[in-house]
């Protein structure tokens, strides 16, 4: 598959992409530069939103608008608009914790996970549309990527620093999670599994942060596929397109040396690839 760079917004920590169906488009963030960003892969145009926290996540809500986790818990946010509204936060006085990967399950809840700098003191929690707030899992490492199968009979969840991505099987009526088993365990030399996302066939494709490459697995977690990558920090992938054929990455610049952005100036940059399967619509935040 060959990957095309489709936009130089040279971003610090490019993140969280989501397609709309409706506009046609894609959004993402910029954790650092804090920023929400939208493309339009047919006219090429470009927008760029400031916000007034780090926003590491977006989710669509059926009300309009966005549900976004940040640095400081969860919030509801407007495009232009100056304010963010809080919704929860969890973590609230624990000094470098912060919200990171995302998104909504097709019972309308959204799932969002914590990180910090190191240890394995955060948390995955679901966000109910009545607004309520429950851990569903703790003793997390960095929570990243999440997704479901396409018969909603399993969640995948990346935990980065342990180089996993986990499954369980997922209840959609009740939004219950069990059987934590690992689907995939990573070697370390390969890179860390980042964001993620599940296609139509029920593959799941994973950035591979500091790996140069994104990974396809099969639902028995074998390798179908390597996308290689011209930079080294790709960090989370969405399919979007007419026909969600199209297989967008973000990546990320934070963190590399001088040598390190003379070899892949286009690190921060938003890749796409397309692809013979196709995606899943993703769906809106109920509350």
């Amino acid at each position: 598959m060959q990957v095309e760079h489709v936009y130089a917004c040279q971003n610090i920590l490019g993140e969280g992409p989501i397609w709309s169906g409706k506009e046609q488009c894609l959004y993402w963030v910029d954790i650092l530069g804090k920023k929400v960003q939208r493309f339009n892969p047919k006219t090429k145009q470009y927008d760029s939103f400031d916000v007034p926290l780090q926003v590491s996540l977006l989710a669509f809500r059926n009300q309009g608008g966005f549900i976004c986790g940040t640095e400081d818990g969860i919030y509801t946010w407007e495009i232009g608009a100056d304010e963010m509204k809080c919704i929860a936060n969890p973590e609230k006085g624990k000094a470098g914790a912060r919200f990171n990967d995302g998104k909504v399950d097709r019972g309308g809840r959204l799932w969002a996970g914590t990180m910090m700098a190191e240890g394995a003191t955060s948390a995955l929690y679901r966000l109910d549309p009545d607004m309520k707030l429950t851990e569903m899992l703790g003793r997390v490492a960095i929570s990243n990527g999440i997704g479901w199968s396409p018969d909603n009979a399993t969640m995948y969840y990346v935990d980065s620093l342990r180089f996993v991505i986990n499954a369980f099987d997922f209840d959609l009526d009740t939004g219950e999670i069990s059987n934590q088993r690992p689907f995939v365990q990573l070697n370390p030399e390969i890179g860390v599994p980042d964001g993620l996302t599940v296609d139509s066939e029920g593959t799941i494709w994973c950035a591979i942060y500091d790996g140069w490459k994104v990974l396809r697995f099969s639902p028995i977690g074998e390798i179908l596929d390597e996308i290689k990558m011209p930079v080294s920090r790709p960090s989370s992938v969405m399919f979007g397109g007419q026909d969600l054929d199209e297989l967008f990455i973000t990546s990320i610049a934070e963190g590399l040396s001088s040598a390190e952005k003379e070899q892949q100036p286009i690190a921060g940059d938003l890749f796409m690839v397309e692809t013979e399967v196709k995606g899943l619509p993703e769906p809106f935040f109920a509350g």
